[in-house]
């Protein structure tokens, strides 16, 4: 069907890349690909980059960590970043420009996870990489810099999802205090049963044929939409929000995600979080990558704002 989209986002769909599942050797090498032109160009002066392998969950491999420290720290708090994909694609070069651009505009450290990826990793593979990477940070904060209690985590899409579950996690088990979490278009319901997503069929990007594919991979065929996926691994499903991080939701008009990231939105003001949501008007899930769109623009700028304020800076 058709949509109303941004006329500055519709003018660049023939632009945009097909995103198909069903062959996740080809959508793997397809986002190598559109990384790699994405950093043929990249400045990467006035931060430096390391990667570190951090302990992992027990008997499992070590995590890779991707560690930015901006020559001018601003800053005492950390942004742990993980990045999107739908459990089943990306690395960390998939954030490297956005996360260069984050440290050195913000003045803060950041570390992104490298964690396993599905279906050969299923849950709870993923988001034990993501809390042993927080484990990590919070025990070498003096090595980093950073103030333990000036955690910051940010995820987009399933990066969202992630974040929403680690908050989540970090709770029930006492773990490391977790100061703010940023869930753009956040992935967080597998049972996919909200408006948008029995209505975005054929949207560009996502829409719910690859949503099925994705929670099937994450969690592994045929448990999907059953009563026994625990709340770790799909957050719209938790029924105690209390006591987590404040939060910044954003969600697209046109994306299959966009009425579980509102609820999840509306779920935490429930519960007492305070949180920030916004819907960006002619959008759908990953459109941000039209860049010059002036709703692009103002989700971009909106979004370091919003990050800006939780770490404790103050931008021009």
């Amino acid at each position: 069907m058709s949509y109303p989209y941004d006329p500055e986002i519709a003018a660049a769909l023939p632009m945009l890349p097909a995103v198909d599942l069903t062959d996740l050797d080809s959508a793997r090498g397809m986002m190598a690909e559109m990384v790699a032109t994405e950093l043929a160009d990249l400045d990467e002066t006035g931060v430096t980059t390391r990667d570190e392998l951090v302990p992992g969950p027990a008997g499992a491999p070590k995590v890779r960590v991707r560690v930015y420290t901006p020559d001018r720290i601003a800053t005492s708090a950390l942004v742990i970043d993980i990045h999107g994909g739908g459990f089943v694609v990306g690395d960390l070069s998939a954030v490297h420009s956005a996360d260069v651009e984050l440290a050195r505009e913000l003045g803060v450290v950041v570390v992104s996870v490298d964690y396993r990826l599905a279906p050969e990793a299923p849950y709870p593979a993923g988001l034990e990489d993501c809390y042993a990477a927080l484990v990590w940070a919070v025990e070498h904060a003096d090595d980093l810099g950073i103030d333990p209690e000036r955690v910051v985590i940010h995820g987009v899409s399933a990066g969202g999802g992630l974040c929403a579950a680690l908050a989540l996690l970090a709770r029930d088990r006492g773990g490391p205090a977790i100061a703010f979490q940023f869930l753009s278009i956040p992935e967080l319901d597998d049972r996919l049963d909200t408006p948008s997503m029995r209505q975005f069929v054929d949207t560009p990007l996502w829409n719910r044929p690859a949503a099925e594919l994705s929670w099937d991979f994450y969690l592994g065929e045929g448990k999907r939409g059953g009563d026994d996926v625990p709340v770790h691994a799909a957050p719209a499903r938790a029924t105690d929000l209390t006591g987590l991080p404040p939060a910044y939701v954003s969600v697209m008009e046109f994306d299959p995600l966009r009425d579980e990231g509102i609820a999840y939105a509306l779920a935490l003001l429930s519960a007492g979080v305070p949180t920030e949501l916004h819907l960006f008007p002619g959008t759908f899930h990953g459109s941000g990558l039209v860049r010059h769109a002036t709703v692009s623009r103002r989700e971009m700028a909106e979004g370091r704002a919003v990050l800006a304020r939780a770490v404790g800076v103050e931008i021009a």
